[in-house]
């Protein structure tokens, strides 16, 4: 079993703050309390799913995990493509450097491994089939 943390974008981190702060500034005076408290909630969740979303490779499985929201578990075998992408689609990814992998049929997922290298190797050791597309070349 080898668990792949999520790299996390400073690009993302800052538009959330952006975000969460510029809502914040006019409920501070006079202070809007209900608001406030909503904010800090959203903030420390965003928080939470980021330092918590990691994908796990387990015998023949790719388990997907963000939080408590999502825990996907994937068949490596049923995994055809994996292909660079920087979709910024929600997705259980919190970089905007991510890998989308297809499988089974049309299925597919954005994750974002903090080592992308090291986990296409692990995954291509699991099923050689995988074909691999990076954004400059394809490689099979």
């Amino acid at each position: 079993m080898k668990k792949y943390p999520s790299k996390i974008s400073h690009g993302l981190v800052l538009i959330i703050l952006v975000i969460i702060i510029g809502s914040t500034i006019p409920m501070v005076s006079p202070p809007i309390w209900p608001g406030l408290l909503i904010n800090l909630m959203v903030l420390v969740f965003i928080f939470y799913l980021l330092l918590n979303t990691y994908y796990v490779i387990s015998g023949n499985f790719l388990v997907v995990k963000s939080g408590f929201i999502v825990n996907k578990k994937i068949d490596i075998t049923t995994i055809r493509i994996v292909s660079e992408t920087n979709n910024i689609i929600s997705a259980p990814a919190a970089s905007f450097d991510r890998l989308n992998i297809v499988y089974k049929q049309h299925n597919s997922i954005l994750i974002s491994p903090r080592d992308k290298t090291e986990f296409i190797d692990h995954l291509k050791r699991i099923n050689p089939k995988i074909v691999i597309q990076y954004k400059s070349k394809k490689m099979l």
